[in-house]
């Protein structure tokens, strides 16, 4: 699945590596250097995963600031060593090549 190989190389700070999986919408928004320093910074900040739980699951045509096109939102309840609360949404979509890739990653 898209975004369990996504989070696993976010999970073992292969930040570099997730970029390059991501959907050409995502390369095309975030350059790579900047993902790489935004992604580690938050990671870093928030410490080791703890656990993670797939809580909601929505498959879309439609999203704020995306093209249309096939998506499927899903939301994570994550607990890290300094946020024990954390809801994670990966965002996969179906790419130009039709193969499903993130074209979002948000963690609030």
């Amino acid at each position: 699945m898209a975004a369990e190989d996504f989070l696993l190389l976010i999970d073992t700070a292969q930040y570099g590596k997730s970029w390059d999986a991501s959907s050409s919408l995502f390369q095309g928004q975030v350059p790579k250097d900047t993902w790489i320093q935004q992604i580690s910074a938050i990671r870093s900040a928030l410490g080791k995963l703890n656990k993670r739980e797939i809580i909601n699951a929505q498959y879309m045509t439609r999203l704020p600031g995306a093209p249309d096109g096939e998506y499927v939102v899903i939301q994570y309840e994550s607990s890290f060593d300094s946020k024990q609360n954390g809801v994670e949404t990966v965002t996969p979509m179906l790419d130009k090549d039709a193969q499903w890739r993130v074209s979002g990653y948000y963690i609030r």
